[in-house]
């Protein structure tokens, strides 16, 4: 399926982004999940890091992320990253990973690593992480939460129905748990979660899951368009037009949600630095 007219993606081309990301050897979700704002954000100079390699122990069908056995740790990683980011010049700095299951505490504490480097390297860098599920650990989630990053996301990314074919090695209920537990952990961090539409959800059950994510005490809430990274990945089942992500982001603020992002291209981490500015007191 060819895009439709609303939806066009601006040429990565050569940045001194990327310059500065392959200078101190750090990864971003932006070119491993391939994704259609990489040349948008490149161009600002802002990125998204990647942390604990670039092989993911999950398969899911809609990411772009090679699944493989995992790298050992590189523990050189927190202190490059935080490197770059003062390259980059960046005042607020996402962080992501792949997800290692095969790790005990699943990469946690490379996350409070990352995240303590940052804050050592400028003092009022304001960190936003998006975690993997961590298998519904509490104590891994709490040594991320006590390293005191500004936000937390874990994305829900789709409907229950249709975790099977999109999430099948994860679990609805967790991820909720996950974001619950943060909250609770830490009432004063902002938690956000994320959703993919277009794999052939229904308006019922993607408002059931912006209920449930209220009821998990989730803050910030985006919503983009799904679109195939690869030909191996699961096809787009539908271009869901501008205006029923309009009516999404306003269903979302009447259900309480403190600022909602939601468009065809709207995606985790693009302007997340907007987003928290956006809160509704």
């Amino acid at each position: 399926m060819r895009h439709p007219e609303w939806i066009k993606v601006q040429s990565s081309g050569t940045h001194e982004t990327k310059k500065i990301l392959r200078r101190y050897g750090t990864s971003t979700v932006c070119e491993e999940a391939r994704c259609p704002n990489q040349g948008k954000c490149f161009s600002k100079k802002t990125a998204t890091f990647m942390i604990l390699g670039n092989r993911c122990t999950r398969n899911c069908s809609f990411c772009a992320v090679k699944s493989d056995k995992p790298l050992p740790l590189d523990y050189d990683e927190p202190e490059r990253v935080a490197r770059a980011s003062l390259a980059l010049g960046l005042e607020f700095v996402v962080i992501t990973s792949v997800t290692r299951d095969d790790l005990p505490d699943g990469g946690a504490g490379h996350f409070a690593s990352t995240i303590k480097a940052l804050k050592l390297k400028k003092e009022r860098m304001q960190v936003e992480v998006l975690t993997p599920d961590f298998k519904g650990n509490v104590h891994a989630l709490h040594t991320v939460l006590h390293a005191a990053p500004e936000v937390f996301n874990h994305n829900i990314e789709t409907v229950p129905r249709l975790y099977s074919k999109v999430r099948p090695l994860a679990d609805y209920d967790i991820s909720l748990n996950v974001l619950h537990a943060a909250k609770s952990l830490d009432p004063r961090i902002k938690t956000k979660s994320g959703l993919m539409l277009g794999l052939g959800e229904k308006e019922s059950e993607v408002l059931s899951v912006m209920r449930d994510l209220r009821k998990s005490r989730c803050d910030l809430l985006t919503i983009g368009q799904y679109l195939r990274p690869r030909k191996e990945n699961i096809p787009v089942v539908e271009y869901i037009k501008p205006e029923v992500f309009d009516h999404y982001r306003m269903k979302g603020l009447e259900m309480g949600f403190k600022a909602v992002a939601s468009s065809p291209l709207t995606r985790s981490s693009i302007n997340a630095e907007a987003l928290c500015r956006d809160v509704r007191v």
